[in-house]
């Protein structure tokens, strides 16, 4: 997967439209966000990105490096999150994802500190 193929990936995820991104994602897919369980399935996903986003009034990653390996995609980002309250805050992140022969994610994971997006 080339750059241009992960930023398109982060485009979907900042459009803040959790329908969207699971269409990247294989049916059976499994998404792990930082420590939470499992989320498997496109339904669940869906249902696990829009309670995430209701906390937040929107986000923005900015592609650092990525890199390559077979069908794996590691991301380094520095994602912006909007508060509730408008306020900015920004975060590194490392997302990790394997895509199948058809193109479609199968495994996603992200691994972020979001203390600092909750913080008062």
């Amino acid at each position: 997967m080339s750059d241009d193929e992960a930023q398109r990936v982060f485009q979907v995820v900042d459009s803040f439209e959790p329908g969207k991104f699971v269409q990247l994602l294989a049916e059976d897919a499994r998404m792990v966000f930082g420590n939470a369980e499992p989320m498997v399935g496109r339904n669940a996903i869906a249902e696990g990105l829009r309670i995430f986003f209701a906390t937040i009034a929107g986000l923005a990653h900015r592609l650092v490096r990525t890199w390559q390996v077979d069908a794996d995609t590691i991301a380094e980002t520095e994602v912006t999150y909007r508060r509730l309250d408008g306020k900015d805050v920004s975060v590194v992140a490392v997302s990790i994802w394997h895509t199948r022969d058809d193109g479609l994610i199968s495994d996603y994971r992200v691994f972020v500190d979001l203390a600092p997006v909750y913080a008062a």
